[in-house]
């Protein structure tokens, strides 16, 4: 089978820090062309994922983030460039699924990464009309557009290349973006209420970001609360490989938390709040725990380095591997396309 992929164009493909949909379009693209199929990537061109990629593409832009102007030149490119060359294409983009200029006949998939808000909803309402959707969670969809899904496909990893982490490092540490949502506030009253050192590591780019570092997270800061920046691959690894567990008390309903089954891939539990997509990842007493309440996150917290990291890693090799997001992924392209999966 011959695949395009259209990541955005805002970062490299795979992303040198933070990137959820980049580390995903990264293991899909290296995912099927181990599983022998030929896959054309459209990203920035900066991006060093070891498939072929479609030339003429830009560098990547994040200052432009999103820009609508931005990404739709980068989608009429990508739709222009594999026109006639692969069989399939899977759009990453928000606007190219509700681009009308793709060649004919061409079939379409889209992956919903965002949570389905009215706005998403009617976008990817929208462009089910002629685009195959995919969900990620069971929770993103069980609201509004659960009749449009052709299928729900949890996102993987290469956790074979992640390493089993000890878990001795006397720490719990935070992972994500520095916005209200992702519950980093609510990470340091945890981690302050247990009495266990907290390090966080946050992409904070853009305006919003530094702003409420500095106006809402920086002063709650003590002499536990240690602030790293933005981190990624090896150090990223290691900072949840040596914590006790991940705090992510999110205060979304996140279609799917990706920094959850990274923990899970070193070893390391996850004591979360029970939204979105949490309870489909976390195996409440085997991989962490949810709750709630501060003070029971913070009980919670405390019982983490009892649970048996062997099997924390496991449910992430069983359920969260590349091997079984790619072999989703080509069953549903094999039903649209009529090539065969597997070679």
């Amino acid at each position: 089978m011959r695949i395009g992929l259209i990541a955005g164009p805002w970062y490299p493909i795979p992303p040198a820090g933070y990137g959820g949909i980049e580390l995903v379009v990264d293991a899909l693209a290296k995912g099927f062309s181990r599983a022998g199929h030929e896959v054309l990537l459209a990203a920035a061109a900066d991006s060093t994922c070891p498939v072929e990629r479609l030339p003429g593409m830009h560098s990547s832009e994040p200052d432009l983030v999103g820009f609508t102007s931005s990404e739709l030149s980068h989608v009429i490119s990508a739709y222009a460039g594999m026109d006639g060359m692969v069989d399939l294409v899977h759009d990453h983009t928000l606007a190219g699924p509700l681009y009308r200029g793709r060649p004919d006949g061409l079939p379409v998939v889209t992956t919903i990464h965002s949570d389905l808000s009215p706005s998403f909803a009617a976008v990817y309402g929208a462009a089910a009309r002629d685009t195959t959707l995919i969900a990620i969670s069971k929770s993103q969809v069980s609201s509004v557009l659960a009749d449009r899904v052709a299928a729900i496909i949890p996102h993987g990893m290469e956790v074979d290349a992640v390493p089993v982490g000890h878990g001795q490092g006397g720490y719990a540490c935070f992972l994500g973006r520095m916005c209200p949502d992702k519950g980093v506030v609510e990470a340091i009253r945890v981690a302050q209420l247990a009495g266990v050192p907290l390090r966080i590591a946050a992409k904070m780019r853009e305006p919003a970001e530094l702003q409420y570092y500095r106006d809402v997270v920086k002063p709650l800061q003590g002499p536990d609360v240690e602030f790293l920046g933005e981190v990624g691959g090896a150090e990223k690894y290691k900072l949840l490989g040596e914590a006790t567990a991940l705090l992510n008390p999110i205060q979304w309903m996140e279609p799917f938390g990706l920094v959850m089954i990274e923990a899970m891939a070193t070893g390391t539990p996850v004591v979360a709040t029970p939204m979105g997509s949490a309870p489909e990842i976390v195996d409440d007493g085997v991989s962490g725990y949810l709750a709630s309440s501060l003070e029971d996150l913070a009980g919670l917290l405390l019982r983490a380095g009892t649970l048996d990291r062997r099997a924390v890693r496991a449910q992430a090799e069983d359920r969260f591997s590349t091997e079984r997001m790619v072999e989703a992924h080509l069953a549903l392209y094999s039903r649209l396309t009529g090539v065969a999966s597997t070679r």
